[in-house]
């Protein structure tokens, strides 16, 4: 326990040696990773079973491994991936590591698999917020065999309060906010008549559900506040940049727009249609389109070099993209430019990966473009010290991971978070609508930080 710091002891002993279950929503760069393991590295030494982890593929060595070599190299561990999962499981290890999707390979195996197991550590808890997900079924399958389950995660509910159901239910059956989603739903939220298309209506939090939520998990939970644990490191500024489009990228949103009112006002909007008309919208706004061939039209380069200008501007960067277009135009004008950069997205190798963040922390390469899916939770990113959004994410827990790739206990330079938005575009609302989801799910989070239990 000499690695641990003051909070992470806190976590271990108020809430692993005192529960089966643990939900631990302490922010990004809190060392979550390592009270877990130090729990289970604690009961395996008094004759404990084994460990499985469940992680996002981007940790699985670079943060899961990373940390056993180093804080607890008495631990014996294998990875297992889709090219060697079976021969994994197969070796005779303490700890076993693998993705998030494995969860569907696991649960076809049988049951004689986990005999051995006791404890189950979900990494990114709100992967599995989803009930319907194909890996949220496979995990309800699996968990039963584990006496000892710890969920992880910054950003339980990205959403709406119900995000949470699912994944409080994997961890405790249902025991502290019911069996039933619906029943849930019913509780915490209210239908209402969506403004845009009255002929559907919305679900939305009511004010009290948030202060219920907090109460019924009070007993599971542990939030340590990075600002708050992590008083030494500098902090982390948030800003926009705002950029103002030329005529030919508004000549082409505003048909675009005008055609989106055009099929809302004539009732043939859907869903489905209506996401797409909201991509389109962004898309242009962001500069380049894709056409109805798949091929990238390109209607504005300017905004490739403002990012580009606000890398060449600092140090070291990591940069979130939404699209291949964009990413596609960020390395040609950093090539143009003699820029030195890496690539993080779905296409990475897994041995790729790790030394492409071994790389950066050298100093090898001046900016990572990154999209968020992959790259937006666990890495530790700290030579760099600006986290740069071409566009604005769908997703608040993009938002808040995002930064904190580089605002971390490790960091001892100031911090930025600059958005780059088009002004007179959608962007600015899908900002707001991302900040203010943050915001909600900040308000459970604060209600859940650490209270003197006793």
């Amino acid at each position: 326990m000499s690695n641990l710091w003051k909070h992470q002891k806190y976590t271990l002993e108020r809430r692993y040696q005192n529960n089966e279950v643990v939900f631990d929503l302490s922010d990004a760069g809190t060392g979550k990773t390592l009270a877990a393991l130090e729990a289970f590295k604690l009961r395996r030494r008094k004759g404990g079973g084994k460990a499985l982890i469940i992680a996002p593929k981007t940790l699985l060595d670079n943060a899961w491994a990373a940390e056993i070599r180093k804080f607890c190299p008495e631990l014996s561990y294998a990875i297992a991936t889709a090219t060697n999962r079976a021969a994994a499981f197969e070796r005779d290890v303490d700890v076993y590591i693998t993705n998030t999707d494995a969860t569907r390979w696991l649960a076809d195996q049988k049951p004689k698999l986990f005999k051995e197991f006791d404890t189950i550590i979900i990494d990114e808890m709100s992967d599995f917020k989803n009930k319907d997900s194909m890996r949220s079924k496979a995990l309800k399958k699996i968990i039963k065999h584990f006496t000892y389950r710890a969920g992880l995660t910054a950003t339980p509910t990205a959403n709406t309060i119900t995000d949470i159901w699912h994944q409080a239910f994997l961890l405790d059956g249902g025991a502290r906010l019911g069996k039933s989603f619906f029943h849930f739903r019913s509780a915490v939220q209210q239908q209402k008549p969506n403004p845009r298309f009255p002929m559907y209506s919305i679900w939305v939090d009511k004010p009290e559900a948030t202060a219920a939520v907090h109460a019924l998990l009070k007993d599971i939970t542990v939030r340590h506040l990075f600002t708050d644990v992590m008083p030494h490191v500098p902090e982390n500024q948030e800003y926009f940049v705002y950029y103002n489009p030329p005529p030919k990228v508004h000549k082409a949103y505003k048909e675009l727009k005008d055609a989106a009112v055009l099929f809302a006002e004539e009732g043939t909007v859907n869903a489905v249609n209506a996401a797409s008309l909201r991509t389109k919208l962004l898309q242009v706004a962001s500069g380049a389109v894709y056409g109805a061939d798949g091929e990238t039209v390109i209607l504005d380069k300017e905004r490739t070099e403002l990012i580009i200008d606000l890398v060449a501007q600092r140090h070291y960067c990591v940069v979130f993209y939404s699209w291949k277009h964009q990413l596609e135009q960020l390395c040609k004008e950093a090539e143009r430019r003699k820029m030195s950069y890496a690539v993080i997205n779905s296409d990475t190798k897994d041995y790729e990966r790790g030394q492409i963040v071994r790389d950066y922390q050298a100093g090898k390469y001046k900016v990572l473009f990154m999209h968020p899916k992959t790259g937006a939770h666990g890495l530790t990113l700290t030579r760099g010290t600006s986290v740069i959004w071409c566009s604005p994410p769908d997703r608040a827990d993009w938002l808040v991971q995002g930064k904190h790739r580089v605002y971390r206990g490790a960091q001892d330079k100031a911090t930025e978070s600059v958005m780059v938005c088009a002004r007179g575009t959608l962007e600015d609302k899908v900002y707001q609508n991302t900040t203010k989801k943050r915001f909600n799910m900040e308000e459970l989070l604060h209600l859940l930080e650490n209270e003197d239990d006793s």
